[in-house]
Protein backbone atom coordinates (compact mmCIF):
# COMPACT_ATOMS: atom_id res chain seq x y z
CA UNK A 1 0.00 0.00 0.00
CA UNK A 2 1.19 3.32 -0.60
CA UNK A 3 2.35 5.80 2.46
CA UNK A 4 -0.40 7.98 1.44
CA UNK A 5 -2.93 5.50 2.33
CA UNK A 6 -1.69 4.61 5.30
CA UNK A 7 -1.56 7.93 6.82
CA UNK A 8 -4.94 9.41 6.04
CA UNK A 9 -6.54 8.40 9.35
CA UNK A 10 -3.65 9.72 11.47
CA UNK A 11 -2.99 13.27 12.55
CA UNK A 12 0.24 14.69 11.00
CA UNK A 13 2.36 17.89 12.79
CA UNK A 14 4.82 17.68 9.68
CA UNK A 15 5.57 15.58 6.41
CA UNK A 16 8.74 15.82 4.40
CA UNK A 17 9.61 13.59 1.16
CA UNK A 18 6.90 12.14 -1.09
CA UNK A 19 4.27 10.39 0.30
CA UNK A 20 3.46 8.11 -2.43
CA UNK A 21 6.22 4.92 -1.74
CA UNK A 22 4.81 1.49 -1.81
CA UNK A 23 5.12 0.22 1.88
CA UNK A 24 6.10 -3.06 2.25
CA UNK A 25 5.87 -3.79 6.13
CA UNK A 26 6.47 -1.75 9.63
CA UNK A 27 8.54 -2.00 11.77
CA UNK A 28 9.42 -0.69 15.09
CA UNK A 29 12.35 -2.31 16.11
CA UNK A 30 15.43 -1.94 13.50
CA UNK A 31 16.81 -5.04 13.71
CA UNK A 32 13.49 -6.56 11.92
CA UNK A 33 13.46 -3.58 9.03
CA UNK A 34 13.53 -4.63 5.91
CA UNK A 35 13.63 -3.26 2.23
CA UNK A 36 10.87 -1.16 1.56
CA UNK A 37 9.69 -1.03 5.05
CA UNK A 38 8.49 1.95 7.01
CA UNK A 39 10.26 2.36 10.80
CA UNK A 40 8.20 3.47 13.38
CA UNK A 41 10.38 5.35 16.22
CA UNK A 42 8.73 4.44 19.34
CA UNK A 43 9.90 5.81 22.93
CA UNK A 44 10.50 3.39 25.11
CA UNK A 45 10.73 2.49 28.95
CA UNK A 46 14.89 1.82 28.62
CA UNK A 47 15.48 3.01 25.00
CA UNK A 48 14.49 5.37 22.49
CA UNK A 49 13.51 4.05 18.95
CA UNK A 50 14.68 8.08 17.62
CA UNK A 51 18.09 6.46 18.23
CA UNK A 52 17.93 4.22 15.87
CA UNK A 53 16.09 5.69 12.74
CA UNK A 54 19.51 6.19 10.72
CA UNK A 55 20.43 2.49 11.25
CA UNK A 56 16.59 1.17 9.98
CA UNK A 57 17.50 3.65 6.81
CA UNK A 58 20.24 1.71 6.28
CA UNK A 59 18.43 -1.77 6.55
CA UNK A 60 15.92 -0.46 3.64
CA UNK A 61 13.57 1.59 5.33
CA UNK A 62 11.98 3.91 3.00
CA UNK A 63 9.75 5.97 5.65
CA UNK A 64 10.07 7.20 9.32
CA UNK A 65 7.00 7.29 11.60
CA UNK A 66 8.37 10.14 14.24
CA UNK A 67 7.73 12.28 17.35
CA UNK A 68 10.87 14.14 17.58
CA UNK A 69 12.51 16.81 15.43
CA UNK A 70 15.25 15.21 13.76
CA UNK A 71 19.29 16.82 13.27
CA UNK A 72 19.21 15.96 9.68
CA UNK A 73 16.50 14.45 6.89
CA UNK A 74 17.35 13.01 3.94
CA UNK A 75 15.96 13.59 0.25
CA UNK A 76 15.08 10.31 -0.57
CA UNK A 77 13.12 9.41 2.38
CA UNK A 78 9.64 10.33 3.81
CA UNK A 79 9.45 11.31 7.35
CA UNK A 80 6.09 11.81 8.60
CA UNK A 81 6.11 13.66 12.29
CA UNK A 82 3.28 13.35 14.80
CA UNK A 83 2.70 13.92 18.39
CA UNK A 84 2.87 10.09 19.21
CA UNK A 85 4.47 7.36 17.45
CA UNK A 86 3.12 4.54 19.31
CA UNK A 87 -0.65 6.02 19.29
CA UNK A 88 -0.09 6.52 15.38
CA UNK A 89 1.05 3.23 14.98
CA UNK A 90 -2.18 1.61 15.41
CA UNK A 91 -4.40 2.68 12.88
CA UNK A 92 -1.48 2.76 10.28
CA UNK A 93 -1.14 -1.03 10.78
CA UNK A 94 -4.46 -1.46 10.14
CA UNK A 95 -4.50 -0.15 7.54
CA UNK A 96 -1.63 -1.75 6.11
CA UNK A 97 -3.54 -5.16 6.43
CA UNK A 98 -6.89 -3.41 5.02
CA UNK A 99 -8.51 -3.49 8.08
CA UNK A 100 -8.60 -7.60 8.80
CA UNK A 101 -10.67 -7.07 12.17
CA UNK A 102 -13.50 -5.55 9.96
CA UNK A 103 -13.89 -9.04 8.38
CA UNK A 104 -13.91 -11.38 11.11
CA UNK A 105 -16.13 -11.43 14.32
CA UNK A 106 -13.27 -10.26 17.37
CA UNK A 107 -13.98 -11.75 20.85
CA UNK A 108 -11.57 -9.37 23.32
CA UNK A 109 -10.93 -11.46 26.79
CA UNK A 110 -9.92 -9.47 29.21
CA UNK A 111 -9.42 -9.58 33.08
CA UNK A 112 -6.53 -10.41 35.86
CA UNK A 113 -6.18 -13.97 35.85
CA UNK A 114 -7.50 -16.40 33.29
CA UNK A 115 -7.57 -14.55 30.12
CA UNK A 116 -5.43 -17.20 28.56
CA UNK A 117 -7.56 -19.91 29.81
CA UNK A 118 -10.59 -18.57 28.60
CA UNK A 119 -9.18 -17.56 25.33
CA UNK A 120 -8.29 -21.39 24.58
CA UNK A 121 -10.85 -22.75 25.73
CA UNK A 122 -13.66 -20.34 23.60
CA UNK A 123 -11.29 -21.27 20.63
CA UNK A 124 -11.41 -25.12 21.59
CA UNK A 125 -15.36 -24.55 21.46
CA UNK A 126 -15.28 -23.00 18.49
CA UNK A 127 -13.51 -25.99 16.50
CA UNK A 128 -15.54 -28.44 17.92
CA UNK A 129 -18.89 -27.08 16.81
CA UNK A 130 -17.20 -26.72 13.87
CA UNK A 131 -17.10 -22.80 13.77
CA UNK A 132 -13.51 -21.94 12.34
CA UNK A 133 -11.27 -20.09 14.51
CA UNK A 134 -7.62 -18.04 15.45
CA UNK A 135 -6.28 -17.03 18.19
CA UNK A 136 -3.65 -14.91 19.90
CA UNK A 137 -2.89 -14.98 23.41
CA UNK A 138 0.06 -15.10 26.32
CA UNK A 139 1.02 -18.32 25.17
CA UNK A 140 0.70 -19.08 21.89
CA UNK A 141 -0.91 -17.99 18.56
CA UNK A 142 -3.13 -19.53 16.10
CA UNK A 143 -3.51 -17.76 12.54
CA UNK A 144 -2.36 -20.29 10.17
CA UNK A 145 -2.26 -23.82 9.98
CA UNK A 146 -1.43 -25.12 13.40
CA UNK A 147 -0.59 -23.41 16.84
CA UNK A 148 2.69 -20.91 16.95
CA UNK A 149 4.36 -20.39 20.35
CA UNK A 150 4.00 -16.46 21.62
CA UNK A 151 8.20 -15.81 21.98
CA UNK A 152 7.15 -12.09 22.30
CA UNK A 153 6.82 -11.78 26.36
CA UNK A 154 3.80 -9.43 25.61
CA UNK A 155 0.22 -11.28 25.96
CA UNK A 156 -0.73 -8.93 23.74
CA UNK A 157 1.57 -7.66 20.89
CA UNK A 158 2.49 -4.44 19.31
CA UNK A 159 -0.28 -2.71 16.87
CA UNK A 160 2.02 -4.41 13.31
CA UNK A 161 1.86 -7.74 14.97
CA UNK A 162 -1.62 -7.78 16.26
CA UNK A 163 -3.27 -6.91 12.38
CA UNK A 164 -0.86 -9.46 10.95
CA UNK A 165 -2.26 -12.04 12.89
CA UNK A 166 -5.56 -10.91 11.70
CA UNK A 167 -5.10 -10.89 8.55
CA UNK A 168 -3.61 -14.57 8.60
CA UNK A 169 -6.53 -15.57 10.84
CA UNK A 170 -8.42 -14.38 8.03
CA UNK A 171 -6.59 -15.50 5.35
CA UNK A 172 -6.82 -19.20 7.17
CA UNK A 173 -10.56 -18.91 6.11
CA UNK A 174 -11.41 -18.58 9.92
CA UNK A 175 -14.06 -16.44 10.60
CA UNK A 176 -13.38 -15.85 14.17
CA UNK A 177 -10.44 -14.33 16.07
CA UNK A 178 -9.93 -14.62 19.78
CA UNK A 179 -7.64 -11.94 21.41
CA UNK A 180 -6.33 -11.99 24.52
CA UNK A 181 -6.76 -8.02 25.83
CA UNK A 182 -4.51 -6.80 28.29
CA UNK A 183 -4.74 -3.33 30.35
CA UNK A 184 -1.21 -2.45 28.70
CA UNK A 185 -2.97 -3.55 25.47
CA UNK A 186 -6.04 -1.39 26.13
CA UNK A 187 -4.30 1.38 27.70
CA UNK A 188 -4.04 4.20 25.07
CA UNK A 189 -0.91 4.81 26.45
CA UNK A 190 0.01 1.57 24.21
CA UNK A 191 -2.57 2.06 21.64
CA UNK A 192 -2.03 -1.65 20.62
CA UNK A 193 -5.77 -2.70 20.40
CA UNK A 194 -7.11 0.95 19.15
CA UNK A 195 -8.02 -0.30 15.82
CA UNK A 196 -9.40 -3.85 16.30
CA UNK A 197 -13.05 -3.54 15.99
CA UNK A 198 -14.74 -6.08 19.03
CA UNK A 199 -17.89 -7.17 18.68
CA UNK A 200 -18.01 -9.25 21.97
CA UNK A 201 -15.97 -7.99 25.34
CA UNK A 202 -15.81 -10.56 28.14
CA UNK A 203 -14.35 -10.15 31.78
CA UNK A 204 -12.94 -12.89 33.99
CA UNK A 205 -12.10 -10.76 36.86
CA UNK A 206 -10.02 -7.89 38.24
CA UNK A 207 -7.76 -7.74 41.38
CA UNK A 208 -4.39 -6.18 42.09
CA UNK A 209 -1.77 -5.99 39.18
CA UNK A 210 0.53 -3.90 37.16
CA UNK A 211 -0.03 -0.57 39.36
CA UNK A 212 3.72 0.16 38.47
CA UNK A 213 2.04 1.30 34.45
CA UNK A 214 -1.33 2.57 35.42
CA UNK A 215 -0.86 4.15 38.53
CA UNK A 216 -4.22 3.52 40.31
CA UNK A 217 -6.12 0.41 41.03
CA UNK A 218 -9.11 2.90 39.55
CA UNK A 219 -7.11 3.72 36.32
CA UNK A 220 -6.06 0.00 35.77
CA UNK A 221 -9.52 -1.10 35.66
CA UNK A 222 -10.66 1.73 33.46
CA UNK A 223 -8.08 0.61 31.18
CA UNK A 224 -9.69 -2.89 30.90
CA UNK A 225 -13.12 -1.62 30.75
CA UNK A 226 -12.14 0.35 27.23
CA UNK A 227 -12.77 -3.62 25.86
CA UNK A 228 -16.13 -2.53 26.70
CA UNK A 229 -16.03 0.73 25.03
CA UNK A 230 -14.81 -0.56 22.07
CA UNK A 231 -18.04 -2.07 21.62
CA UNK A 232 -19.19 1.14 20.71
CA UNK A 233 -16.79 2.49 18.21
CA UNK A 234 -16.50 -0.59 16.01
CA UNK A 235 -18.41 -0.38 13.10
CA UNK A 236 -21.28 -2.54 12.57
CA UNK A 237 -20.60 -6.72 10.42
CA UNK A 238 -24.17 -7.63 9.27
CA UNK A 239 -24.94 -10.98 10.94
CA UNK A 240 -22.53 -10.63 13.87
CA UNK A 241 -23.87 -10.30 17.58
CA UNK A 242 -22.45 -7.71 19.73
CA UNK A 243 -22.32 -7.94 23.33
CA UNK A 244 -20.51 -8.14 26.53
CA UNK A 245 -19.90 -10.94 28.97
CA UNK A 246 -18.91 -10.38 32.59
CA UNK A 247 -18.27 -12.56 35.35
CA UNK A 248 -20.86 -11.77 37.67
CA UNK A 249 -19.04 -13.04 40.90
CA UNK A 250 -16.48 -10.95 40.49
CA UNK A 251 -16.73 -7.32 43.10
CA UNK A 252 -16.41 -5.19 39.95
CA UNK A 253 -19.01 -5.93 37.71
CA UNK A 254 -21.53 -3.57 37.95
CA UNK A 255 -18.74 -1.02 36.61
CA UNK A 256 -17.86 -2.88 34.04
CA UNK A 257 -21.61 -3.24 32.96
CA UNK A 258 -22.03 -0.03 33.03
CA UNK A 259 -19.31 0.59 30.32
CA UNK A 260 -21.55 -1.46 27.90
CA UNK A 261 -23.65 0.38 25.72
CA UNK A 262 -24.27 -3.47 24.45
CA UNK A 263 -26.56 -6.40 26.48
CA UNK A 264 -24.33 -7.96 29.03
CA UNK A 265 -24.73 -11.37 29.99
CA UNK A 266 -23.43 -12.83 32.98
CA UNK A 267 -21.91 -16.29 34.43
CA UNK A 268 -21.76 -17.14 37.79
CA UNK A 269 -21.24 -20.06 40.80
CA UNK A 270 -24.54 -20.65 42.79
CA UNK A 271 -25.67 -16.90 41.58
CA UNK A 272 -29.26 -18.04 39.84
CA UNK A 273 -29.65 -14.26 38.79
CA UNK A 274 -26.78 -14.93 36.10
CA UNK A 275 -27.91 -16.01 33.21
CA UNK A 276 -25.16 -18.67 32.86
CA UNK A 277 -24.65 -20.49 36.52
CA UNK A 278 -23.30 -23.64 38.26
CA UNK A 279 -24.47 -25.31 41.05
CA UNK A 280 -23.25 -28.66 43.00
CA UNK A 281 -19.78 -28.01 42.17
CA UNK A 282 -17.33 -30.21 43.29
CA UNK A 283 -13.55 -29.15 42.22
CA UNK A 284 -10.38 -30.50 43.20
CA UNK A 285 -6.61 -31.15 41.96
CA UNK A 286 -8.19 -33.64 38.70
CA UNK A 287 -11.08 -32.30 37.78
CA UNK A 288 -14.23 -30.97 38.18
CA UNK A 289 -18.36 -31.64 38.47
CA UNK A 290 -20.89 -29.64 38.60
CA UNK A 291 -24.17 -28.55 36.78
CA UNK A 292 -25.19 -25.81 34.72
CA UNK A 293 -28.24 -23.50 34.20
CA UNK A 294 -29.14 -21.74 31.35
CA UNK A 295 -32.52 -20.30 29.97
CA UNK A 296 -34.23 -23.41 31.69
CA UNK A 297 -31.79 -25.88 30.56
CA UNK A 298 -29.26 -27.90 32.87
CA UNK A 299 -26.71 -30.12 32.17
CA UNK A 300 -23.95 -32.21 34.34
CA UNK A 301 -20.64 -31.50 33.61
CA UNK A 302 -17.39 -33.38 34.15
CA UNK A 303 -14.68 -30.95 33.43
CA UNK A 304 -10.95 -32.86 33.41
CA UNK A 305 -9.40 -29.65 34.46
CA UNK A 306 -8.65 -29.15 38.34
CA UNK A 307 -9.52 -26.17 40.23
CA UNK A 308 -12.67 -23.97 40.55
CA UNK A 309 -10.96 -21.11 38.78
CA UNK A 310 -11.19 -23.28 35.71
CA UNK A 311 -14.68 -24.27 36.05
CA UNK A 312 -15.21 -19.89 36.13
CA UNK A 313 -13.32 -19.87 32.90
CA UNK A 314 -14.81 -23.16 31.47
CA UNK A 315 -18.47 -20.57 32.27
CA UNK A 316 -17.35 -17.97 30.29
CA UNK A 317 -16.22 -19.64 27.02
CA UNK A 318 -19.10 -21.76 27.33
CA UNK A 319 -21.41 -18.40 27.89
CA UNK A 320 -19.71 -16.66 24.87
CA UNK A 321 -20.64 -19.39 22.42
CA UNK A 322 -23.92 -19.77 23.40
CA UNK A 323 -24.48 -16.29 22.95
CA UNK A 324 -22.33 -16.24 19.99
CA UNK A 325 -23.77 -19.35 17.68
CA UNK A 326 -27.12 -19.25 19.59
CA UNK A 327 -27.05 -22.74 20.61
CA UNK A 328 -28.93 -24.59 23.40
CA UNK A 329 -26.85 -25.21 26.44
CA UNK A 330 -26.57 -29.49 25.49
CA UNK A 331 -24.84 -29.20 22.35
CA UNK A 332 -21.94 -26.65 24.39
CA UNK A 333 -22.06 -29.20 27.38
CA UNK A 334 -21.15 -31.73 25.07
CA UNK A 335 -17.55 -30.64 24.26
CA UNK A 336 -17.10 -29.39 27.68
CA UNK A 337 -15.06 -32.57 28.46
CA UNK A 338 -13.38 -32.66 25.72
CA UNK A 339 -11.55 -29.53 26.57
CA UNK A 340 -7.60 -29.38 27.55
CA UNK A 341 -5.57 -27.04 29.54
CA UNK A 342 -3.72 -24.56 28.54
CA UNK A 343 0.60 -24.87 28.97
CA UNK A 344 1.82 -24.02 32.21
CA UNK A 345 -1.59 -23.97 33.70
CA UNK A 346 -1.09 -26.69 36.61
CA UNK A 347 0.58 -28.82 34.38
CA UNK A 348 2.31 -31.84 36.26
CA UNK A 349 5.65 -33.15 36.20
CA UNK A 350 5.06 -36.65 37.00
CA UNK A 351 8.47 -39.52 37.07
CA UNK A 352 6.89 -41.27 39.27
CA UNK A 353 7.63 -39.42 42.53
CA UNK A 354 5.63 -40.19 45.99
CA UNK A 355 4.63 -36.26 45.71
CA UNK A 356 2.82 -34.52 43.68
CA UNK A 357 4.61 -31.26 41.64
CA UNK A 358 3.15 -28.66 39.33
CA UNK A 359 3.82 -25.57 37.05
CA UNK A 360 1.63 -22.89 37.29
CA UNK A 361 2.19 -19.31 36.18
CA UNK A 362 -0.14 -18.25 39.19
CA UNK A 363 1.56 -14.65 39.73
CA UNK A 364 -0.79 -12.52 40.75
CA UNK A 365 -2.53 -11.91 44.15
CA UNK A 366 -6.08 -13.12 43.29
CA UNK A 367 -4.51 -15.86 41.04
CA UNK A 368 -2.69 -17.39 44.76
CA UNK A 369 -6.22 -17.13 46.19
CA UNK A 370 -7.85 -19.06 43.85
CA UNK A 371 -4.70 -21.87 43.87
CA UNK A 372 -3.44 -22.07 46.87
CA UNK A 373 -6.44 -23.05 48.82
CA UNK A 374 -7.42 -25.21 46.78
CA UNK A 375 -3.78 -27.27 46.74
CA UNK A 376 -3.81 -27.11 50.41
CA UNK A 377 -7.34 -28.72 50.86
CA UNK A 378 -5.87 -31.58 48.89
CA UNK A 379 -2.74 -31.91 50.08
CA UNK A 380 -2.39 -34.10 53.13
CA UNK A 381 1.33 -33.32 53.29
CA UNK A 382 3.71 -30.19 53.12
CA UNK A 383 2.71 -27.48 50.74
CA UNK A 384 5.73 -26.00 49.30
CA UNK A 385 5.67 -23.07 46.65
CA UNK A 386 8.44 -21.95 44.95
CA UNK A 387 7.68 -18.47 43.39
CA UNK A 388 8.88 -14.91 43.30
CA UNK A 389 7.85 -11.61 41.97
CA UNK A 390 8.97 -9.61 38.42
CA UNK A 391 11.18 -6.71 38.88
CA UNK A 392 10.09 -3.33 37.36
CA UNK A 393 6.59 -4.24 37.80
CA UNK A 394 3.81 -3.62 40.35
CA UNK A 395 5.66 -3.31 44.04
CA UNK A 396 2.75 -3.61 46.39
CA UNK A 397 1.46 -6.91 45.05
CA UNK A 398 4.50 -8.71 46.18
CA UNK A 399 3.54 -8.22 50.33
CA UNK A 400 0.25 -9.83 49.08
CA UNK A 401 1.95 -12.94 47.44
CA UNK A 402 3.88 -12.81 50.34
CA UNK A 403 0.83 -13.18 52.64
CA UNK A 404 -0.80 -15.50 50.85
CA UNK A 405 1.45 -17.86 50.90
CA UNK A 406 2.32 -17.49 53.86
CA UNK A 407 -1.16 -18.51 55.22
CA UNK A 408 -1.33 -21.61 53.26
CA UNK A 409 1.74 -23.12 52.63
CA UNK A 410 3.81 -25.13 55.02
CA UNK A 411 7.44 -24.40 52.86
CA UNK A 412 8.10 -21.45 51.01
CA UNK A 413 10.90 -21.02 48.68
CA UNK A 414 11.75 -17.07 47.14
CA UNK A 415 13.55 -17.20 43.86
CA UNK A 416 13.61 -15.17 40.68
CA UNK A 417 11.01 -14.74 38.63
CA UNK A 418 12.07 -11.94 36.11
CA UNK A 419 14.07 -9.66 38.35
CA UNK A 420 15.13 -7.48 35.12
CA UNK A 421 17.18 -4.22 36.29
CA UNK A 422 15.94 -4.55 40.32
CA UNK A 423 18.52 -6.42 42.79
CA UNK A 424 16.99 -9.91 42.90
CA UNK A 425 17.63 -9.93 46.45
CA UNK A 426 15.93 -6.96 48.02
CA UNK A 427 12.35 -8.44 45.92
CA UNK A 428 12.82 -11.07 47.63
CA UNK A 429 13.83 -9.91 51.21
CA UNK A 430 10.20 -7.72 50.22
CA UNK A 431 8.44 -10.67 49.90
CA UNK A 432 9.86 -11.61 52.80
CA UNK A 433 9.00 -9.16 54.78
CA UNK A 434 5.34 -10.11 54.64
CA UNK A 435 5.51 -13.86 55.19
CA UNK A 436 8.06 -13.95 59.04
CA UNK A 437 5.55 -11.59 61.11
CA UNK A 438 2.77 -13.43 59.43
CA UNK A 439 3.75 -16.78 60.36
CA UNK A 440 6.71 -16.94 62.62
CA UNK A 441 9.25 -20.21 62.28
CA UNK A 442 7.32 -20.79 58.97
CA UNK A 443 10.27 -22.82 56.66
CA UNK A 444 11.31 -19.86 54.58
CA UNK A 445 13.98 -19.94 52.15
CA UNK A 446 15.76 -16.68 49.22
CA UNK A 447 17.61 -18.13 47.10
CA UNK A 448 17.94 -15.76 43.86
CA UNK A 449 19.23 -19.21 41.45
CA UNK A 450 15.76 -20.60 40.44
CA UNK A 451 17.13 -23.81 39.05
CA UNK A 452 18.56 -24.11 42.79
CA UNK A 453 15.59 -22.73 44.29
CA UNK A 454 13.14 -25.78 42.55
CA UNK A 455 15.95 -28.57 43.23
CA UNK A 456 15.81 -27.69 47.17
CA UNK A 457 12.09 -28.08 47.09
CA UNK A 458 12.71 -31.60 45.30
CA UNK A 459 14.69 -32.62 47.28
CA UNK A 460 13.01 -31.39 50.55
CA UNK A 461 9.68 -32.76 49.13
CA UNK A 462 8.44 -35.99 50.71
CA UNK A 463 5.56 -38.50 50.62
CA UNK A 464 1.90 -36.76 50.01
CA UNK A 465 3.35 -33.00 49.73
CA UNK A 466 2.35 -30.97 47.12
CA UNK A 467 5.14 -28.63 45.67
CA UNK A 468 3.94 -25.56 43.61
CA UNK A 469 6.07 -23.74 40.81
CA UNK A 470 4.74 -20.40 40.50
CA UNK A 471 5.18 -17.85 38.45
CA UNK A 472 6.63 -19.08 35.37
CA UNK A 473 4.31 -21.70 34.09
CA UNK A 474 4.87 -21.74 30.19
CA UNK A 475 7.39 -18.58 29.50
CA UNK A 476 10.73 -19.23 27.75
CA UNK A 477 12.59 -17.10 29.50
CA UNK A 478 14.15 -15.15 33.17
CA UNK A 479 14.61 -11.77 32.04
CA UNK A 480 17.52 -9.96 34.27
CA UNK A 481 19.32 -6.61 33.79
CA UNK A 482 21.72 -8.07 31.62
CA UNK A 483 19.06 -9.68 29.38
CA UNK A 484 16.99 -12.82 28.84
CA UNK A 485 18.21 -16.51 29.43
CA UNK A 486 16.09 -19.18 28.06
CA UNK A 487 14.53 -21.05 30.80
CA UNK A 488 11.94 -24.08 30.65
CA UNK A 489 10.16 -24.96 34.38
CA UNK A 490 8.88 -28.08 33.16
CA UNK A 491 11.75 -29.36 31.85
CA UNK A 492 13.71 -28.24 34.33
CA UNK A 493 11.83 -29.89 37.12
CA UNK A 494 11.61 -33.23 35.34
CA UNK A 495 15.81 -33.18 35.11
CA UNK A 496 16.22 -32.33 39.30
CA UNK A 497 13.70 -35.59 40.03
CA UNK A 498 15.96 -37.22 37.29
CA UNK A 499 19.03 -36.66 39.46
CA UNK A 500 16.80 -37.49 42.80
CA UNK A 501 16.30 -41.24 41.02
CA UNK A 502 13.06 -40.73 39.51
CA UNK A 503 12.26 -42.09 36.05
CA UNK A 504 8.68 -42.57 34.18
Amino acid sequence: MRLSGLIQNIEILKSRGALDQEIKGIAYDSREVEEGFLFAALQGLHTDGHRYIEEAIGRGAVAVLHSQDQSQYRREISYIQVENSRRSLSPISAALHNYPSRELTVVGVTGTDGKSSTVWFIYQLCEALKKSAGFISTVQFKAQAGEEKNTLRQSTPEAPEIHRLLRQIKASSSTIAVVEATSHGLSSRTSRLADVDFDVALLTNVTHEHLEFHGTFEQYRSDKANLFRALSRSPKKEGTPRFGIINMDDSNYEYFRSQSNYPVFRYSINNQQANLYAANVAADLCGSTFTLHYQGEEQSVALNLPGLFNVENIMAAALTVLKLFELPLAAVCAQLTAVKGVKGRMEIVDLGQPFRVFVDYAHTPGAFMKLLPLVREHTRGKLTAVFGSAGERDIEKRVQQGEIAARYCDRIILTDEDPRGEDPMTILRQIASAIEPAAPGKELFLSADRREAIKLALTRAEEEDTVLLLGKGHESTIIYSTGAVHWDEHATARRCLEKLGYRE
